[in-house]
């Protein structure tokens, strides 16, 4: 996922050596030597993320997070604080500026990419939410929000066996106005989960009397519990036990002596990425309730994408994105074939085969009659390209029968994908832009991916 990064530091060589690095790994990079510089690039820029260094002359790192946090128009983009100071107190005075995650010096440079990566997934769900109110508020189908919604009385699952650390953990997460709850055993856990629903759970490795990482897959496999947000706890030395609770859908991790900053941001990221998540996810429930959505696929519609993409890239700021126009290869044989009600159904299932392989704050709509319509905020060219490959094998690889006698009919798709950096700069041209990649899509043998050419 590109990306655009601000990096904050006085010093010249290092500020140089770290954008070298993050452009490496295809980040666009800009750099700020001041606080002042800084907000002025904050607000003209609009960053996906700031690696902001605390010790500065004049205006220092926490004045400079306070004033990002207090401007509505930045204070949405997530704020890493990078420190030299070892002291909990000076690490305390960040998280009170609103800082969103911390970094001590020496950087590790695996583990700044991967901060980074979880704060610019945040920050795509929080504005593609924003967008999308934007878009039902001027279609005059909802109130416009005037603010982020605050982490207060979120309830928290802490799973851990190890005292006194588990008092500690559920008065730091009080000290945000969360609502902690602690389970020492798999029995414990159970009762909880069937009482109350939880927006976090925090998850210590070091279970005495369970297996934790089998508790990590329970939990992601459970219908209730999937999509819970899922922090761990582990020793220094468990780095691999970590990674392994990654590849089982962790999503964020600290390592003992557990501090009470780094838990309680960390905690108050998780929980903003579940708030927004809900966002998104009650976003098409009220839109299908206000005739923003197509009642066969239960996708948004035309007319609301199209306002969507009008909005997206509306104004001096607008972020790049990209538009895959995919249309259903000779689907009149199909209803020629089976008729229309298999016709339907063949639509409905492509339809959860997209919908299945795209990212949560991607739009999918049905654009019209077989065609749909996808929107992917922040992905540059080969980035869509990437996900129009895996769409396309996706439905190639569906096993669609139509009728009784059980025989497969096989569906593929065409695609044409745009980059708003290659059109003209408004939401007609680039569906327009779309729709002749499309075409040339068709006229090369269908079953394909083409890209537009650049204007």
């Amino acid at each position: 996922m590109t990306a655009r990064l601000l990096i904050v530091d006085d010093v010249a060589p290092n500020a140089r050596l770290l954008e070298a690095r993050l452009a490496a790994e295809y980040y666009v990079v800009a750099t700020a030597q001041s606080g002042p510089e800084a907000l002025l690039l904050a607000a003209s820029w609009r960053p996906d993320t700031i690696l902001l260094k605390v010790v500065m002359p004049g205006m220092d790192g926490f004045e400079v997070c306070r004033r990002l946090k207090a401007d509505s128009a930045t204070s949405h983009v997530p704020v890493v604080m990078v420190t030299a100071l070892g002291e909990p107190a000076e690490r305390m005075r960040g998280l009170d500026a609103g800082a969103d995650d911390f970094l001590t010096k020496p950087v590790e440079f695996d583990t700044l990419l991967a901060r980074v990566r979880g704060l610019v997934r945040l920050k795509r769900m929080l504005d593609e939410w924003q967008a999308r109110s934007q878009t039902a508020c001027s279609l005059g189908r909802a109130e416009c929000p005037v603010e982020v919604p605050t982490v207060g009385a979120a309830r928290v699952l802490v799973i851990d066996d190890l005292e006194p650390e588990a008092t500690l953990v559920q008065e730091w997460l009080a000290r945000e106005e969360m609502l902690p709850r602690l389970a020492r055993t798999e029995a414990e856990l159970q009762s909880l989960l069937r009482a109350a629903g939880f927006d976090l759970i925090v998850l210590s490795l070091s279970l005495a009397s369970d297996d934790a990482l089998a508790l990590a897959s329970w939990l992601r496999s459970g219908e209730e519990t999937s999509e819970i947000p899922l922090l761990l706890i582990a020793e220094p030395e468990s780095r691999a036990r970590v990674l392994r609770g990654f590849d089982l859908g962790a999503n964020d991790w600290l390592l003992r002596p557990v501090e009470e900053y780094e838990l309680r941001a960390r905690a108050r990221n998780q929980v903003r990425r579940k708030i927004y998540h809900q966002h998104l996810r009650a976003d098409l429930d009220h839109a299908s309730s206000l005739a923003l959505t197509d009642p066969l696929t239960g996708l948004y519609n035309q007319r609301y994408v199209v306002h969507h993409l009008r909005h997206r890239m509306a104004g001096p700021q607008r972020v790049a994105l990209a538009v895959l126009l995919i249309d259903l290869d000779h689907f009149k044989r199909v209803n020629e074939s089976y008729g229309h009600p298999v016709g339907d159904r063949a639509l409905q299932a492509v339809t959860e085969t997209l919908r299945a392989n795209l990212r949560i704050f991607d739009t999918l709509a049905r654009y019209g009659g077989e065609t749909f319509v996808v929107v992917m905020p922040g992905a540059s060219i080969g980035e869509a390209a990437g996900a129009g490959e895996r769409l396309r094998d996706a439905v190639a690889q569906m096993r669609f029968v139509p009728d009784v006698r059980g025989m497969p009919h096989r569906l593929t798709v065409s695609i044409g994908v745009v980059s708003s950096e290659r059109a003209d700069g408004s939401a007609e041209g680039l569906l327009q832009a779309a729709e002749a990649a499309l075409e040339g899509a068709k006229r090369e043998g269908r079953n394909r991916v083409e890209l537009a050419g650049p204007k």
